[in-house]
């Protein structure tokens, strides 16, 4: 695949931003080699600027539910476009978006909308931690939450420390705040409330980690935190920036009947646009500016433009409702994948799924729930995968510890070409 363009724009984008790429991934430094420059995106399809055509399984990391240039939301766009894409201002798009999506999801009394899912966390935190007068903050190992300070750590060495900074540039004060747990483990859980409980001020967790692996987490285990932040007087934040509206219309909260004190949403609540949303309990966000002490503000917060693609997106989801196809389609597909797989491959792959979001095990059998399950091999065979497929003209993930996305604008056509494209790159690979 001739990919000479890319190679020469890549040259000349490490001269000006680090690594050549705006957000780490798009370096391709989890896979290898030389990533590719997209001119044009329509449907299933991406179209990089050499012409190439690829099968799109990344979906903008999820966003693009309906696929690339939705007719519907496109129109919403240009209708927005065409009355002014930023005031700085009160206006009624954010309004009428809120009115609705708080009757789609009755746990949410009040929300207000930021501009990424990384904002929405952190102004979560900060409330929860201005509402209960607390400082410690619990998160799940594996779990990631954008890039705030406070949540970018790892565990020390025993669960009663505090954590230790997994990014240069974040103090050791800075992460002494967080307590780290890891997923998958009732007793562990049960052990950070009893020592830190009074202190903690929220605990947030992906209800279906996304991020690092898709980390299937057990109902058991996630009521069991319901229950304790409940008993600690603690503010259960749920971290559905990828889950949100992408699982179901309420997400994870609807589907394990979990209701958050507050919720995180981004990706898909702005329809491909730089959306993000914090909402929850009114008696907790009343606690955020102008109405409480907890400050919070954003010039592009609400913006015009990006309000009616996410209201567009939200309207399409609640009278389309996709999710029972997608997850059919997905289970059918992820099924002759890991079919070809066993054939073919010659080391294990087990694919894990939920809905229309999927990710490959490599050298594993076993469901992976925890982080340190993941095989040792996962990036390195991983990434002849990638590339295999890339060289198909599908373009998966750059990564192996991200996950995969199907939308409504992948056809039969294309599935079945991915598959006949399995058994090819499958077979060429080398233990």
């Amino acid at each position: 695949m001739n990919i000479k363009t890319s190679e020469s724009l890549f040259e000349r984008a490490k001269k000006v931003a680090p690594g050549g790429v705006h957000s780490p991934v798009r370096g391709f430094r989890g896979v290898g080699g030389t990533p590719v420059f997209i001119e044009s995106a329509k449907g299933s399809r991406l179209r990089d600027v050499d012409g190439n055509e690829y099968i799109d399984f990344c979906m903008s990391w999820g966003p693009l539910l309906f696929g690339h240039q939705d007719p519907e939301i496109g129109e919403a766009i240009k209708v927005a476009l065409s009355k002014g894409w930023s005031y700085g201002t009160a206006e009624r798009y954010s309004l009428e978006f809120a009115e609705d999506l708080m009757k789609a999801i009755p746990f949410i009394e009040n929300i207000r909308f930021v501009s990424s899912g990384t904002e929405a966390v952190m102004s979560a935190i900060r409330l929860a931690r201005g509402y209960t007068k607390r400082d410690l903050v619990l998160k799940f190992d594996g779990c990631y939450h954008g890039h705030v300070d406070s949540l970018l750590v790892r565990a020390g060495s025993g669960l009663a420390e505090m954590a230790s900074p997994d990014s240069a540039g974040i103090t050791a004060k800075t992460a002494s705040e967080t307590i780290v747990c890891p997923l998958d483990d009732e007793k562990a859980l049960e052990e950070a409330f009893e020592l830190h409980g009074p202190n903690l001020a929220a605990a947030i967790i992906e209800p279906l980690p996304a991020n690092n692996g898709l980390l299937l987490q057990r109902q058991e285990f996630l009521k069991k935190l319901e229950a304790l932040c409940h008993e600690y007087c603690t503010v259960l934040i749920l971290d559905e920036v990828i889950s949100g509206f992408r699982t179901a219309v309420g997400g994870m909260a609807e589907l394990t009947g979990i209701n958050p004190d507050l919720v995180t949403y981004g990706k898909i609540i702005g329809g491909g646009m730089p959306v993000g949303a914090y909402g929850g309990r009114k008696r907790i966000m009343d606690y955020v500016a102008p109405m409480g002490p907890v400050y919070q503000a954003g010039t592009l917060s609400a913006n015009p433009v990006a309000m009616q693609a996410g209201h567009a997106m939200l309207k399409k989801i609640i009278r389309d409702r996709p999710f029972e196809k997608l997850a059919k389609t997905g289970e059918w597909f992820t099924g002759e994948m890991q079919k070809l797989a066993n054939a073919h491959l010659p080391f294990p792959v087990l694919i894990q799924k939920f809905g229309s979001i999927s990710w490959m095990v490599c050298n594993g059998t076993e469901t992976v729930r925890r982080i340190e399950k993941i095989p040792a091999e996962q990036k390195a065979h991983y990434a002849k995968i990638f590339h295999g497929f890339l060289d198909e003209g599908v373009y998966l993930a750059p990564s192996g510890y991200e996950v995969g996305f199907l939308s409504t604008a992948h056809t039969d056509e294309d599935l079945n070409r991915v598959l006949a494209s399995a058994k090819k790159v499958f077979s060429s690979i080398k233990g």
